[in-house]
């Protein structure tokens, strides 16, 4: 049975995964005694980094999944504390603060017009926001599963569902920090070139992310049936080793 947001089948590009964090975090303003949020903090290990970089400053990481979070529990401190929750309860919340920070989640919250003014508006006076998101869904890797999900049997055995990425253009979410204060606005998207062994990999990688949502939503043997016929497919177009696999992605930082 697959099991849903595996860390350990996620972690097991955890190089690859943790080159754009290292790349965002270089953009945020270090400043004393800071509240931090990290949306989607999965298993905690970048939260603890991020709390390593700003010195004397209170983070908390959140996230939806309880298997990630068993993980990320072993590294809270007197710094960092985590808490299962969703990003959309999150938007709920009352409380202010000094840096909402996401590192590859927020491409998983729909409506993204509204969803970053409604993330500017949570921010104290100087806030910053600081947010990485993959931008790769118009990667073979990606469209295969939707195709795939469309033929049958596997549109009746899924009701229909397709992955649609709220992903917005780099231009619109300028546009939107621009349009609610933002100033140092920073944004740009990065090709990351990862070579991984194999076809095999790919479908690993991706086992780890965009399968997720479809594996949720079938039975253990349809799950089988729909791997096998993605492995099928990726091999096909991918037959040579290593495969190169550039993931773009959109990282962005405002003060507020």
């Amino acid at each position: 049975m697959f099991m849903p947001w595996n860390a350990t089948v996620y972690n097991q590009f955890k190089e690859e995964r943790c080159q754009p964090f290292y790349d965002l975090i270089k953009l945020v303003q270090v400043k004393p005694n800071l509240t931090v949020i990290d949306l989607g903090c999965g298993t905690g290990e970048l939260t603890g980094k991020l709390a390593d970089a700003l010195p004397g400053s209170f983070v908390t990481g959140i996230d939806s999944s309880l298997q990630m979070l068993l993980e990320a529990g072993k590294l809270a401190n007197g710094q960092v504390i985590f808490q299962q929750q969703t990003i959309e309860e999150f938007l709920e919340s009352p409380i202010k603060w000094n840096i909402i920070f996401s590192n590859a989640a927020l491409h998983w919250v729909n409506g993204h017009a509204s969803l970053f003014p409604r993330l500017i508006a949570m921010l104290q006076p100087g806030g910053q926001l600081a947010v990485q998101m993959p931008s790769n869904h118009t990667h073979l890797t990606h469209t295969l599963i939707q195709s795939i999900a469309a033929a049958e049997p596997f549109k009746t055995a899924l009701s229909g569902f397709s992955l649609q990425s709220p992903v917005l253009t780099i231009s619109q979410y300028a546009e939107i920090l621009f349009t609610h204060g933002g100033q140092n606005i920073t944004i740009f998207e990065k090709a990351y070139p990862h070579v991984l062994p194999d076809a095999a990999a790919l479908v690993k990688w991706t086992q780890g992310t965009v399968l997720v949502p479809y594996m949720e939503r079938l039975d253990a043997n349809m799950q089988d049936v729909f791997l096998k016929e993605y492995t099928r497919q990726i091999e096909g177009h991918f037959p040579g080793k290593p495969v190169f696999y550039p993931f773009k992605r959109i990282l962005l930082h405002a003060v507020f």
